[in-house]
């Protein structure tokens, strides 16, 4: 499935061709989330997954992903505008376009997490959940976690 929006001189697609994974890869190795990445985890996480570019003209500016089963679940990550865009409203928009998606419709879960971005995303719907007890997870945070899963 591959789309696209326009407004001015942005475009987001969700074509995989598009995007510059050296772009994603310098952002991601970098953030909170997914410091040290290597590439090819980067590049197997996006090949799994459904990606959103944002790019003023021909270049990269934006990234994030939907990983779903289309079904009953999907999750928001890897979110991030370049500093130079930001402010003008397009990490908005590519929330918007990533969570309102005609087929992500009727999902019974859409997840995300974020360490400082709360307000933004309770803009789309997202909010705790109701019942954190039922929601677990298995986190490997030891310095290195990439390496060693080669």
């Amino acid at each position: 499935m591959i789309r696209e929006w326009t407004r001015g001189a942005f475009v987001i697609s969700t074509d995989p061709r598009r995007l510059d994974l050296d772009i994603v890869h310098r952002f991601l190795v970098r953030s909170y989330w997914a410091e040290e990445i290597p590439r090819d985890v980067m590049e197997r996480s996006i090949a799994s997954s459904l990606p959103f570019g944002l790019y003023e003209r021909s270049e990269q500016v934006g990234f994030a992903r939907v990983l779903t089963d289309w079904a009953v679940f999907a999750m928001l990550m890897d979110v991030f505008v370049l500093d130079r865009c930001r402010g003008r409203g397009l990490g908005k928009w590519l929330v918007e376009i990533a969570t309102n998606l005609p087929e992500l419709g009727g999902l019974r879960r859409f997840m995300l997490a974020t360490a400082d971005a709360h307000e933004l995303y309770r803009r789309f719907g997202f909010r705790e959940p109701d019942r954190p007890d039922l929601l677990m997870e298995r986190v490997d945070p030891a310095p290195g976690v990439y390496r060693r899963r080669r």
